[in-house]
């Protein structure tokens, strides 16, 4: 409970925060700026979202082959949808409610079907890792000039990227020597104990994929792709409901994605955070306040509205169904 009060709490101060900055003719220019997006791209974006939970489902289906088992992909998808919506209402509540609802629809123990989620958790934290390296090297150049030009705004003497890199390596460098010199000592702290348990989950995570066999590794590979090129796809499908972002391409795409994935981490399911940090990454290619804010809005709004409407569906669907179960029993 207190960490949903603190999550939503940090959501509520930025929306606050944000409107506290705005006069009056700001928030007329925002509000006008959401009368004329074409709702039509906003559905569509809502579609393009439910697909990749769809996706999801698909590829959480392939964990279960190992352990011998084989939900039904409706259940599967299901329960997917339902633990988004959980997590909107309690963070990380939705990993405990997608194996409870497996367990009423298809008889699978939490145990079995919380370890295929652990796997695809670590899955996933390695893949956004991989993306963001990916879209550091995309966007570097168009993202250096947006930094320095704000900087330079507050700063009169900015250190040049030659010294930001090497301090950076100087960094890394001193704490890998310090690690292998006081690696044995470290290993008492806990801290240090969960970090190499994390590590070696990771590890675990990965190994687990190959014992799937080569086609479901390809599976895979193939549905994890599909997944986030259908999460960063949303931001170019809501760019099209505004005549000031239709022009940005798939570079602008993977700024939006990458911020607004930053924001869903820092408050409960990015409320507040997300679209600010949208509108910020649409500053850095010219695109007004007005405009970048009401897209930001109607991007987390266009993810979150699908899941709860269809994640309600479904919660009703498995209450029924655990009802038939026990009225059976």
């Amino acid at each position: 409970m207190l960490k949903m009060i603190i999550f939503l709490g940090i959501g509520c101060f930025f929306i606050y925060w944000f409107l506290l900055k705005l006069d009056a003719s700001q928030k007329a220019m925002i509000w006008q700026s959401f009368l004329e997006a074409d709702y039509m791209w906003v559905i569509v974006a809502m579609l393009c979202s439910l697909l990749s939970h769809f996706f999801r489902a698909l590829r959480w289906q392939l964990l279960f082959q190992p352990i011998g088992f084989n939900p039904n992909l409706n259940n599967t998808f299901g329960s997917v949808v339902v633990a988004y919506m959980a997590n909107l209402a309690f963070p990380r509540a939705g990993e405990v409610m997608r194996c409870a609802t497996l367990r009423t629809s298809e008889n699978i123990p939490i145990e079995k079907s919380l370890g295929t989620v652990v796997t695809e958790r670590i899955i996933d934290i390695l893949s956004f890792f991989i993306i963001v390296a990916i879209g550091m090297l995309v966007i570097f150049g168009k993202a250096k000039d947006w930094l320095y030009d704000t900087l330079s705004e507050k700063y009169d003497n900015l250190p040049n990227m030659a010294m930001i890199l090497g301090v950076v390596l100087a960094a890394i460098a001193v704490l890998y020597i310090l690690y292998r010199l006081f690696w044995k000592r470290l290993q008492h702290y806990k801290f240090v104990q969960r970090i190499n348990k994390m590590f070696r989950g990771m590890a675990d995570g990965l190994k687990s994929i190959l014992h799937l066999g080569t086609k479901s590794t390809i599976l895979f590979l193939v549905y994890s792709l599909i997944i986030y090129v259908l999460y960063i796809l949303g931001g170019l499908i809501i760019f099209q409901a505004f005549g000031e972002t239709k022009g940005l391409g798939l570079g602008a795409t993977f700024v939006v994605y990458l911020f607004g994935s930053v924001g869903m981490t820092f408050s409960q399911g990015g409320i507040g955070v997300f679209p600010v940090l949208v509108q910020l990454a649409l500053e850095i290619y010219g695109i007004s306040m007005e405009v970048g804010t009401a897209c930001g809005w109607l991007l987390w709004g266009s993810q979150q509205s699908i899941v709860i409407l269809v994640g309600a569906v479904y919660l009703v669907y498995f209450s029924l169904k655990k009802k038939k179960k026990q009225s059976i029993e």
